[in-house]
């Protein structure tokens, strides 16, 4: 079974006046279709920067990222974006919906942006309403919707395009315990329904639980437990 992503000596810095800042250093791995992976660690440690990384919303300044058979680092930036668009959900811990669209809207946005019309856009952006049990919510805006809600929504966005691999980072981290175990169930519920792909950041070990397998970063390394 080919892996549905790969990371190969991947690494990453920032400059400073002098020198530079490294992150982490020599991160190889990878997930295979279906799988649903942890990452854990303390905060600061790495985490969010290395799912940006194998979302291509930032490149690494060292090795390499395949998704999919796609080289990352091989892309364009605009070739990263459709590669985004068609084959990566997001869902970060801030939900970041769009105050002025409704429910209906922020859940269609993928495809709207994929150049899809309202007329077909708004079914599918609907259905997956549906199954994030908000269908009666489509009005609504971000404002009228509790902090759960708004996490639904925001599953439901990132789910909408039909991704292969799903990346949640801290997806509960700021939700209460009761709210953030229903997101992570509803999560784990889909991730199996559609045949997706999910690497989930997480400091919780209790959504680390729900998870296949779990790696730690630590010290600039990512490493697999138990």
């Amino acid at each position: 079974m080919n892996d549905m992503i790969q990371a190969i000596d991947l690494g990453k810095s920032y400059p400073l006046p002098e020198g530079a800042y490294p992150v982490f250093s020599g991160v190889s791995f990878a997930v295979k279709p279906g799988e649903m992976v942890a990452i854990m660690g303390v905060s600061g440690v790495g985490k969010t920067t290395l799912l940006n990384l194998l979302g291509g919303l930032d490149r690494p300044t060292e090795g390499r990222i395949v998704l999919d058979g796609d080289d990352l680092g091989a892309r364009t930036i605009e070739e990263l974006a459709a590669i985004r668009n068609r084959k990566v959900g997001f869902v970060f811990q801030f939900f970041h919906l769009l105050p002025e669209f409704t429910a209906l809207e922020n859940a269609s946005l993928p495809l709207l942006i994929r150049g899809i019309d309202r007329s077909r856009a708004f079914p599918r952006g609907l259905d997956l309403l549906r199954d994030v049990s908000l269908e009666d919510k489509a009005s609504m805006r971000p404002s009228q919707l509790s902090g759960g809600e708004q996490q639904r929504v925001s599953l439901a966005r990132a789910l909408v395009g039909s991704p292969k691999l799903l990346l949640a980072d801290e997806p509960t981290g700021n939700l209460d315990w009761k709210t953030g175990e229903s997101i992570i169930r509803l999560i784990r519920d889909l991730h199996g329904r559609m045949g997706l792909t999910s690497i989930l950041v997480t400091h919780n070990e209790r959504v680390a639980d729900l998870c296949d397998r779990r790696l730690l970063m630590e010290k600039g390394r990512l490493k697999r437990m138990g």
